[in-house]
């Protein structure tokens, strides 16, 4: 039996010190292949005529076209699945948002040099982020040019793959019983951003309390969180360690930092802490819904939406099992249905919900 195709990937990136890099990192996992790369969008361009990749890593800054122009003519020709490649700065933070608006499936930092377990970290983010594009839906797309589904294969893991145990002990089923006041705890990757625009766009001023882990790097989560508050009639943050949960309140997770939620009494708090990649993220979904099963019991609503592995399926089924109400995004709307799927497949999703309903679906699930 002939093996499966790799997935094909372009590099556009102005430095040939990060094309290089950044192809030495992708070639590192068997099942991705370089097929080229790029020093400016023209000569994207030029070889996208030649042969058409399964992803493009696109840098933002670079001469002749910027690459969120490239993006947006990209999306409205020939829709490509693009994960944007950038350094580590709040400015970038800012037009990365703007890309994932355009179009982009993910973002990724440039990889970290010199610190070797630093590199192997973005070596597993790098390459996670570039197979769950493989598998994306994006608009615009023909159906016949859908790829193939890829295995979550193991890439130079610093370790080996790690539980929520690395952070916190397994719930002892001693949380507290049901009161007045629900939390909701929501956990997305992959095409999360524009999803949780949608979700929480819809919600009324007086919600309860949301704590939500997306998978993005550091510094970005704040940009993303800010750009969220303007749309939105709650207030949204990104989550600072003893930041209460309140009616409202919208908190999201630090990028390369744990969120966990605390008890004090009857009222609910973040912990925001440094640890090991869990579920091969920081922060992880799986660290998030532990607490909440832990601390919150069946005054918690979970929900797991659109992301490429397992990371939450675990920590949802110990929220269900501590009596929360738990909903998974449906196949239809997910950009990826990775997450999700693995969820429902353990049996620990109460409702499966499309994209549109969720918000209607878990106000519902926290008010009973």
């Amino acid at each position: 039996m002939a093996p499966p195709r790799k997935i094909r990937v372009l590099i556009v990136d102005d430095s040939a010190t990060v094309r290089q890099t950044l192809a030495a990192v992708l070639e590192s996992d068997p099942q991705i292949e370089v097929i080229g790369v790029a020093s400016d969008p023209f000569a994207a361009a030029r070889r996208i005529r030649d042969e058409i990749p399964d992803v493009i890593t696109l840098d933002v800054e670079m001469p002749r076209m910027d690459g969120i122009t490239f993006l947006r003519k990209l999306m409205s020709q020939h829709p490509i699945p693009v994960v944007m490649c950038s350094s580590l700065t709040e400015a970038g933070s800012e037009t990365l948002i703007q890309a994932l608006e355009a179009g982009a499936v993910d973002v990724i930092l440039k990889p970290k040099m010199g610190v070797a377990e630093a590199l192997a970290e973005s070596r597993i983010r790098i390459c996670d982020a570039v197979k769950a594009a493989a598998g994306a839906r994006i608009k615009g797309r023909r159906g016949g040019d859908a790829p193939p589904t890829f295995s979550h294969a193991t890439v130079r893991e610093p370790e080996k793959k790690l539980s929520a145990d690395a952070m916190l002990p397994p719930p002892s089923g001693r949380a507290m019983a049901r009161t007045t006041e629900s939390i909701i705890c929501i956990g997305a990757s992959t095409g999360g951003t524009e999803s949780l625009r949608v979700v929480l766009e819809a919600l009324p001023a007086d919600s309860p309390g949301i704590v939500i882990v997306q998978h993005m790097p550091e510094k970005f989560t704040a940009s993303f969180a800010a750009r969220l508050n303007n749309l939105c009639e709650v207030d949204v943050k990104e989550a600072a360690d003893g930041d209460a949960i309140l009616r409202g309140r919208v908190l999201i997770a630090p990028g390369n930092l744990h969120t966990m939620i605390e008890r004090s009494g009857a009222n609910y708090y973040v912990s925001v802490r440094e640890g090991p990649l869990v579920s091969r993220h920081r922060p992880s979904v799986d660290v998030l819904f532990r607490s909440a099963a832990r601390s919150a019991g069946s005054n918690a609503v979970g929900v797991i939406m659109t992301g490429m592995g397992d990371d939450g399926a675990r920590g949802l089924q110990e929220m269900k099992q501590a009596g929360a109400r738990t909903l998974a995004q449906d196949e239809a709307t997910s950009v990826v249905f990775g997450m999700p799927k693995e969820a429902i497949a353990l049996g620990c999703v109460d409702k499966i919900v499309p994209l549109p309903n969720i918000t209607q679906e878990m106000l519902r699930a926290a008010a009973r």
